[in-house]
């Protein structure tokens, strides 16, 4: 009976597995330039988006100055134009804070502190957006997202949880993203994706390389307690240099 009953389990969740690995999608992604398996088709990326935009909104101060939004949306959307990734809409918003911060989340969204926006030319704000929409592009925060969720999805199906509960987990997991970073190959293939969308924008790469000159003179002005996410957990920042240096090299004007 014991075994009986074992082995009616294991067919339950290998049928569940089959139904659940059958709503997967498989795609070349340009910006990785491999095939990918995802969980979650654009469609969803998006949905997710908007629910954890809204509760960034509501978490942080958003700032509404017309001025600064049409300088952010002018650069961002020309930059976004040449993304590898043009199946979802790009938004941008402004976080009133002073600290030379930005970060994107899925579905779209890119976040660009104000002072980051006053601090920045108009190549070196090019640069930082053009490398978070390099993120979104890689879907680095998604492929984040269903490595941590894999297991709780499967979960949740087999114990007929709502999709709600699964939405408030995938919160959770992006929030912390966000205040942790991503890889240093993430970063570096966002730095490399950078080159390409400014230098197709007609923005100079070489603003990248001038700006992570300032997140560096900050850096060491405040000292360690500092918190730069656009630095953290990232590889070093001469590295960083370097390997943009030799980006524009091989992408040459």
């Amino acid at each position: 009976m014991r075994n009986s009953a074992k082995k009616s389990i294991k067919f339950i969740i290998f049928v569940l597995l089959i139904f659940f690995l059958d709503g997967c999608v498989t795609i070349y992604n340009p910006a990785t330039e491999r095939r990918e398996t995802l969980f979650f088709d654009t469609q969803s990326e998006v949905a997710l988006g908007v629910d954890i935009d809204k509760q960034i909104q509501k978490k942080l101060k958003i700032l509404h100055d017309p001025q600064l939004q049409q300088r952010l949306d002018s650069i961002g959307i020309k930059v976004a134009t040449y993304s590898d990734r043009q199946d979802l809409s790009y938004h941008f918003r402004i976080v009133n804070d002073k600290e030379l911060n930005a970060f994107a989340i899925p579905g779209g969204f890119v976040y660009v502190n104000s002072g980051l926006i006053t601090a920045a030319n108009d190549a070196e704000l090019a640069g930082v957006l053009a490398h978070e929409i390099g993120h979104i592009a890689a879907r680095h925060s998604v492929k984040k997202l269903q490595a941590a969720m894999g297991y709780q999805i499967i979960t949740n199906i087999v114990l007929g949880r709502s999709g709600q509960a699964a939405t408030e987990q995938a919160l959770d997991i992006v929030f912390n993203l966000v205040n942790l970073g991503y890889s240093r190959q993430d970063e570096f293939l966002a730095d490399k994706l950078a080159v390409r969308y400014t230098r197709r924008a007609n923005f100079s790469p070489l603003g990248i390389i001038t700006f992570f000159a300032k997140l560096k003179a900050e850096a060491e002005k405040k000292g360690t307690g500092i918190r730069l996410v656009f630095l953290s957990s990232h590889p070093p920042i001469e590295k960083r240099i370097a390997r943009v240096e030799n980006e524009i090299r091989l992408y040459p004007y």
